[in-house]
Parts: C-alpha cells; sequence; structure tokens
C-alpha cells in the first residue's frame, strides 16, 4: 500500500512548523553537494513524449559549468540579467545553475509570452542575453528592435536557422555544450543569500508586471521544506508537468529534489491524458496540480485501475471541494492543499488535519489576517483580503525589480497585502474565494483583462470589446473561464470564429477565451467604465447570442 505522509515537524495545534535552516545553499551548491554525494544519481528525467532526457549531478554541473563559460565569454558578468524563453528543458536548469555560477540574474518568461508583454518584461529587467527554444526565437527576434540592452542569444533546439537581426545574431545551444570542460573551475558566486538569483514577473493582472526578486536564499531555504513542510521522503520521486517558469514547479518539486535527491521527474509540459502513464512508469509517488487542471484530469474516462499507481500525495492549489473526496478516493492518493504567492504569504492544509475546501492556515513563522477595504480585521466567515507578516511582528519585505514604489505599496504597514479575497474560520483555517480587483484567475494565472481586449479591439471587425469571467465550469475555486464581449463593427456578416482565429494567432494559450458574447452596446458607467457585473448577468439570461470556439 501507499506511504502515508511522514517526516513532517507538527506544531501543538496540528499545523506544521516551518524549520528554519541554517544552512541555505544557492543551486549551484546544490548541485555540487549532489556531485560529491551521488555524482551518477539521475536525480532529474525530462520527458517529452517517448523521448527522455536524464540528467546526472555530475551532468548538470559538468553542463552548467561549460554553459556558464559561453555567457561569460558573451559578455555576462555579476549582476547581469539573462532571458529564459522556453519549457521544460534540461537546459532549462543548466541554465539556472550556471547563472548562479556566475553571479547572473535570471529572468524566466513563459514560452508562450510573446509581443509587447514580452518586451516589457526583457526591457524591464534589461536582459542582456536571452537563452529560448527554436519555437520561441521568432517571438523573440520580433521584440529585439525594441530591446536595445539585447546582445545575444543562445537556441535550444535545431529546429530553426540561425539568421542576423537587427542587433543580435542567434546561436545553438549545443555548441556551448560541445565545448570541453574548463580547465579551472568556475567560482561558484553569490555565497551571500542575500544576492538576487532571479527576477520572476507576475502576470500583471492590475497593470504591467512586475518583477518579484527571489534572492538565493529564499531557493535554498525551500529546497528544505520538501521534507519539513510537505513530508517528502528519501523514497520518494516527485513529478510536474507545470512550467519551470513558475515558482510552483522550482519551489515543490526541483528545489526539494536537487536537494534530496529524489530523482524528479518533469515533463516538457503538462498533459492530462499521459500524467498517469507517466507516473506508474517511473513510480512516482507525488506531484502538484494548479485550479483547473483537476477537473481535466478528473474529467478522463475512468478505468477500472485508477488507484493502481505509485502515487501517495498530491500537493494542490485550488481544489475543488466538490471534487476533493471523489479524487481523492479513485485515485487512492492524499490530497495536501496550499496557497501560496511569489510575493510572499503561504497556507498549508496536510491531509487529514484541516477541512476539505481549505486551502490551510499559516505556518507558525506566519501570521495572517482577514481585512475588510479600510483594513479592519473581519469576523470569522466575513470574505475579506488576507494579509500575512513575520509572527515574530517584524515587517514583511517584498522588493520588486526596478520599482520602488510598488514595493512599498505592497507591504504598508508592515503587512503583505496580498489582492486575494479569502474567508477564515474561528479557527484560522482559510477558504480561498476570488481575487480582488479586475483580474481574472484561469488555470492558476492571473489574466490581465487589458491584454486581451487590446488585441481583440485590433480586430478590423469589432468595434468595442470587453474581457470578463464567469465561474469555471471545472468548479475549480476562484477561477473563470474568460468571456470576450464584442459590439461588431458592421451591421451584418460578423464571423465570431474569425475572432477565435485572431486570439489564436496573437495571445497566449491562457488568455485565449472560451466565449464570444455578441451585443449591441457595452454596458458602461458615465465615465465609459465597462460594469462587468451586467455582462456576466447578461451572459446567464441568455439573450445575447453567444459562441464557442469551433477548434479549441
Amino acid at each position: 500500500r501507499k506511504r502515508q505522509c511522514c517526516g513532517t515537524d507538527r506544531d501543538d495545534s496540528g499545523g506544521i512548523g516551518i524549520l528554519l535552516m541554517k544552512n541555505m545553499s544557492i543551486i549551484a551548491n546544490i548541485v555540487a553537494e549532489g556531485v560529491a554525494r551521488e555524482p551518477d544519481l539521475d536525480v532529474l528525467t525530462f520527458v517529452d513524449g517517448e523521448r527522455e532526457e536524464v540528467r546526472t549531478y555530475q551532468q548538470l554541473w559538468d553542463n552548467s559549468q561549460r554553459i556558464a563559460l559561453s555567457l561569460k565569454e558573451s559578455g555576462i558578468h555579476t549582476g547581469d540579467r539573462i532571458g529564459l524563453l522556453m519549457q521544460n528543458h534540461p537546459e532549462f536548469v543548466e541554465t539556472m545553475i550556471a547563472a548562479a555560477i556566475l553571479g547572473a540574474v535570471l529572468v524566466p518568461i513563459d514560452p508562450r509570452t510573446r509581443g509587447e508583454k514580452l518586451t516589457f518584461m526583457l526591457n524591464d529587467a534589461s536582459c542582456l542575453g536571452v537563452v529560448c527554444a527554436d519555437y520561441t526565437l521568432p517571438a523573440l527576434l520580433e521584440c529585439v528592435g525594441a530591446v536595445p540592452s539585447l546582445v545575444f542569444a543562445y537556441v535550444v533546439g535545431e529546429n530553426w536557422l540561425a539568421g542576423n537581426s537587427s542587433s543580435i545574431t542567434p546561436v545553438s545551444m549545443a555548441d556551448a555544450l560541445a565545448t570541453a570542460l574548463p580547465e579551472i573551475e568556475l567560482e561558484v558566486m553569490a555565497k551571500d543569500d542575500a544576492a538576487p538569483m532571479q527576477i520572476m514577473y507576475t502576470s500583471g493582472t492590475t497593470g504591467d508586471p512586475k518583477g518579484v526578486i527571489v534572492r538565493h536564499g529564499r531557493f535554498g531555504f525551500v529546497a528544505n521544506q520538501g521534507q519539513a513542510v510537505f513530508g517528502y521522503t528519501q523514497q520518494d520521486r516527485p513529478y510536474t508537468g507545470l512550467s519551470l517558469t513558475h515558482g510552483n514547479a522550482q519551489f515543490l518539486t526541483l528545489a526539494p529534489s536537487l536537494k534530496m535527491g529524489l530523482r524528479a521527474v518533469i515533463s516538457r509540459r503538462f498533459t492530462k491524458s499521459r500524467l498517469w502513464d507517466i507516473v506508474r512508469h517511473y513510480g512516482c509517488t507525488t506531484f502538484s496540480l494548479l485550479g483547473g487542471m483537476v477537473t481535466a484530469i478528473y474529467s478522463e474516462p475512468q478505468r477500472a485501475n485508477d488507484d493502481d499507481n505509485p502515487v501517495r500525495l498530491v500537493i494542490s492549489a485550488g481544489m475543488p471541494a466538490v471534487l476533493w473526496s471523489d479524487f481523492a478516493r479513485r485515485f487512492g492518493v492524499d490530497i495536501f492543499e496550499f496557497y501560496g504567492a511569489m510575493e510572499g504569504g503561504m497556507t498549508i492544509n496536510p491531509p487529514g488535519v484541516g477541512p476539505i475546501g481549505s486551502c490551510g492556515r499559516a505556518p507558525s513563522v506566519l501570521k495572517a489576517i482577514v481585512v475588510d477595504e479600510q483594513g479592519n480585521e473581519v469576523p470569522p466567515g466575513v470574505p475579506g483580503e488576507i494579509w500575512f507578516r513575520p509572527a515574530d511582528g517584524s515587517p514583511a519585505v517584498v522588493d520588486y525589480f526596478n520599482n520602488a514604489q510598488a514595493s512599498a505599496a505592497k507591504v504598508e504597514g508592515g503587512w503583505l497585502r496580498t489582492g486575494d479575497v479569502v474567508t477564515m474560520d474561528a479557527d484560522g483555517w482559510v477558504f480561498y474565494q476570488h481575487r480582488k480587483g479586475g483580474g481574472i484567475r484561469h488555470n492558476g494565472d492571473f489574466i490581465n483583462p487589458g491584454f486581451v481586449e487590446k488585441v481583440v479591439a485590433e480586430h478590423p471587425d469589432v468595434s468595442d470589446v470587453a474581457a470578463y469571467g464567469i465561474p469555471a465550469a471545472s468548479g475549480a475555486p476562484g477561477e473563470s473561464d474568460i468571456v470576450i464581449a464584442v459590439v461588431p463593427g458592421k451591421a451584418d456578416g460578423f464571423d465570431p470564429q474569425s475572432v477565435f482565429a485572431w486570439c489564436r494567432g496573437r495571445l497566449e494559450n491562457n488568455m485565449i477565451p472560451e466565449f464570444i458574447h455578441v451585443m449591441e452596446e457595452l454596458p458602461k458607467t458615465a465615465t465609459e467604465k465597462v460594469q462587468p457585473r451586467f455582462l456576466v448577468e447578461k451572459f446567464k439570461a441568455g439573450l445575447d447570442p453567444i459562441y464557442r470556439d469551433r477548434i479549441g
């Protein structure tokens, strides 16, 4: 029978106390320690369809040194920023390690990002170079002319033709990896845990994305939390199909696996139809899910052997309460639900500890409160914004890159203001409701309606547009399906399918709407502000034409 959750440090209240580790390590140190301990351990296996790429500690270290040397020769020094624009390739992790060796700062970017959003991130971080995949190179080259800081690009993969642009000439990463190992071991920089490791951008719900500075100490800290918080043991083998550009895949899978030698399995991208085949083939014992992924997996046809798998623990952020027990029973797993944000703040609900439907309560090192619009605490059960600060009374700290004003506003009064609306019961258990403000939470990402609206507004047959969300058909708490309300620019002959096709060619996959809502006029205030609640009411009433994407 599957192993039960163990190896945790529980406090007297039944929660889990996060262990504060003294010996925090940067990722390069963690891998170097793995080389000294078990150089030939296949610590990471990358899966893409039937293809797999295995990396031992020694291979990771050797390849990272080669990449570090090439980056150094390209002009990278301590503190310089390097964009990472690819799916989950071995070179993603090797570039992370190489950057740490040089003391450079990574800027991981969702590989679906393109256009103005990609240009903004590269410019905001003043990236000197980018390591991308062959399939993201076209989007990068479209931006090059608008990003004057860029001087080089390394490309992973062979399905591209090297060519000149206005300012850079892409070169193959394979060339860097084919060089001999450096004769002199490169110095491992950033022994100071406070040195920046990454700039991880938010989704830009209420404006331009903000770059959260992730320091080496935080990565080293979360590397120790696999055992201390989630109960990983040396016998576990984690799996993830989530993007390594996202904190979840890095903090819940990569960091603990490198630290503990857990032989993680990482898919190039998530595929619900192959999930159970992959974990059975590799003997994976735990994996992580976000939002609507739960319903997508549950909607697969039931099989008699659904619970015949090695997985003991699913770590979830957004498990629908209505599916919680059935999901656990059908697949024979325990559910560990949690809430966390890149800026900080966390709640945890280990298996069998808290109520079903709760994303947990704050660990012992944090204090959480729920407040109204004026910042006053609300009674148990009343919705409000959740705020966090360290339990010792010290102020919360958020450091947005190149944005001191936003950093100060996020922690005004010493509290981390999350922007998430929840309820909290009398025992401190938190129940997520929705994102505060105008964002749409879709498949775990907060979507900025402005990005979607701009693309649709540029369609030649659209006169006016508004993006809004309706409760997700998946039932995932706080999740929405995306609807585009459109006022056609011509009286007849409007083709909603052409708008879907327009979106598919210009938007990231997670921003493409599920519905187009055709209207004669958008409901607006006197100041021309669209009123989403009236759009939702009209959608529910079903009096206007509503269309689905025939292809999507």
